[in-house]
């Protein structure tokens, strides 16, 4: 097993054919800071046989992303999710134990962490790895970073069912993050949906042209960025990771994601999706449009038919994310717990403790909530 730079790799440490090598050296030359700009952390790469994971080594610091700390993930996001949901009368409460929950996990030092195979998304997939490294994976970063604890995110029993039973054989913890919608035959439980046809009566009345892509140029990959920016960004949070233009450059000119757009007559970008497919599984790390636009022309339904169109053609499963639940569950989509995975047997007995004391709270209070209000 090897932790390498990716910029200076020793000998043979990339296997021939590896899927992750384009993106992770595509970051590294780039820089974090440049690619995805409210992300700070120490970007590597781990050899584990014929595979090679990105990884992600943070040192406690708070504020940025969630795609790199968890503090980001489960008190500042939950805190703003507080004006948005409607949690009825659970709201003083639950912003009264968010407050209690900041100050343990900062005591705790939840954010000094090192993620495994972290592409830093919104939703990471992990294609067909099912955790049987596990074990010496846990091991090797453990020994290496002894006072960080240890984690992989994005796991669940639909996406990745092989790694999460790999994860809680092992011992890891699984602390539930969010509902994630998916949907694992397209044709029988989207396409026949009505939803789904008023959909495409939508887009064909549109007057849209669909643009796949053939060439981006960088106005296109600036437009692109602008688009996720307004929604996943203006609308939904600044904590969502935001990807420049170069970040959208790279990952199309590599392959890594696949870009669908809709255009007006004039040519300009209204809607755009941008999907990543590891496995039989696809997911829209990028979803946009322009949210100026009247909310009659459907532009949000337009992008989303974007990246599940794409999905369906392909004959792949789709995982939707979270978010938008009853506009997914109209379209055939069903919720799944999602976990981050944390190896934390070799940290300090006070840091088990509140990593445990968490656990609890996400299992017997978060997830019912989530569930039972579609979170």
């Amino acid at each position: 097993m090897i932790l390498f730079d990716p910029l200076d790799p020793p000998p043979g440490a990339w296997p021939a054919g590896c899927d992750s090598r384009a993106y992770i050296e595509g970051i590294a030359r780039a820089g974090v800071g440049a690619m995805i700009p409210n992300v700070a952390t120490r970007w590597m790469a781990l050899r584990s046989g014929a595979r090679v994971y990105p990884v992600t080594i943070n040192e406690g610091g708070v504020g940025g992303s969630y795609v790199c700390l968890p503090h980001s993930a489960y008190i500042l996001y939950a805190r703003a999710e507080l004006d948005i949901v409607d949690t009825g009368w659970l709201r003083p409460l639950l912003r009264a134990m968010i407050a209690a929950a900041d100050r343990l996990l900062r005591w705790g030092k939840i954010n000094r962490v090192v993620h495994v195979d972290n592409w830093m998304l919104s939703t990471n997939l992990h294609g067909d790895w099912q955790g049987d490294d596990l074990p010496a994976i846990r091991a090797f970063l453990a020994a290496r970073f002894p006072t960080h604890a240890i984690a992989v995110r994005s796991v669940d029993g639909w996406s990745s069912p092989g790694l999460l039973d790999a994860a809680r054989e092992d011992g890891w913890r699984l602390l539930a993050s969010r509902q994630i919608w998916v949907t694992g035959d397209l044709e029988t439980q989207w396409r026949a949906r009505r939803n789904t046809g008023h959909d495409f009566r939508l887009l064909r009345r549109s007057g849209l042209a669909i643009d796949e892509f053939a060439v981006m140029t960088e106005a296109d990959a600036a437009r692109t960025a602008e688009l996720y920016h307004l929604l996943y960004v203006g609308k939904y949070s600044p904590l969502n990771p935001i990807f420049s233009p170069d970040w959208i450059l790279m990952t199309w000119r590599e392959g890594i994601l696949r870009y669908r757009g809709a255009r007006d007559a004039r040519g300009t970008l209204l809607a755009v999706t941008g999907a990543l497919v590891r496995g039989d599984v696809l997911t829209p790390p990028i979803v946009g449009y322009d949210t100026a636009r009247p909310r009659r022309e459907g532009l949000y339904r337009i992008a989303t038919l974007l990246f599940t169109s794409m999905a369906h053609e392909q004959g792949i499963r789709l995982n939707g994310s979270a978010g938008a639940a009853q506009f997914k569950r109209n379209r055939g989509a069903t919720g799944v717990i999602e976990y981050t995975a944390v190896a934390d047997g070799h940290l300090p007995w006070r840091r088990r403790a509140v990593l445990g004391l968490m656990q609890a709270a996400l299992d017997r209070l978060a997830v019912p909530l989530m569930r039972r209000r579609g979170l």
